[in-house]
């Protein structure tokens, strides 16, 4: 395949999904900003890389550094919206604040961010909009109200957003992985299964991208469902 060199934005880049997404794109020879929390995770030094400390919880200043990004990168023309968190218990369990911050963190801060590109990016040739969604957006669970609600946010955010933008040069795409076998499951209480064909792989991910990044201009791909080919889950004890 032949790559023409994209400059790509990358929101929770230093780890899981979204470091694996970075290095697939800078080794396909584009341009990567990667954005997270804590920029020291990124130990190796990239010619084609800039990293930039986001809180992307932290609402009341995210729209002054978006801003900030826009003016200091004005070649990005994809996003890959990875930043994200999980937490499973029964709705009674949650504390207010607890809710705020999942729902602030999955899906708001994901639409202020797109709204402070997206003059920026209908302006480009070709621009992207990717959300890593979840299967927890296709299907609501039993311990996964909020977590499941925010995804289902996003999903309806990037159908509605993929229609306003349908004349324009921005394409909006949505990618629902299971279980992937990051660190996303440390804290939880559960994980997928060891076998290969019980987990995805941040990679599986990262070339679902590559994919609609690399994509020839005529086409949109709305929206890529992935599973491992068994789904098991394994209780931590």
């Amino acid at each position: 395949m032949q790559f023409v060199k994209r400059t790509i934005l990358i929101t929770g880049a230093s780890s899981g999904i979204g470091r694996a997404c970075a290095r697939t794109l800078l080794d396909q020879g584009h341009e990567v900003v990667g954005v997270s929390r804590d920029c020291q995770k990124f130990t190796q030094a990239h010619p084609r890389f800039n990293s930039v400390a986001i809180d992307f919880s932290d609402l009341t200043t995210l729209p002054n550094k978006i801003k900030q990004l826009v003016k200091q990168f004005p070649a990005i023309d994809a996003i890959v919206f990875s930043a994200g968190k999980g937490q499973f218990s029964s709705l009674e369990e949650f504390s207010f604040s607890q809710i705020q911050e999942i729902m602030n963190l999955n899906f708001i801060s994901q639409s202020f961010l797109a709204k402070g590109f997206l003059p920026a990016l209908k302006r480009q040739a070709l621009a992207d909009l990717i959300f890593i969604g979840s299967e927890a957006a296709l299907v609501g669970s039993r311990k996964g109200s909020i977590y499941c609600a925010s995804k289902f946010a996003l999903r309806g955010f990037s159908q509605a957003l993929r229609d306003e933008c349908a004349k324009s040069s921005v394409r909006v795409s949505l990618i629902n992985p299971g279980m992937v076998k990051t660190d996303f499951f440390k804290a939880l209480s559960f994980e997928p299964g060891e076998q290969a064909s019980q987990h995805l792989l941040a990679s599986d991910v990262a070339d679902a991208v590559s994919y609609i990044i690399n994509a020839r201009s005529g086409i949109i791909i709305d929206e890529i469902n992935l599973n491992p080919a068994n789904k098991v889950i394994n209780f931590k004890k």
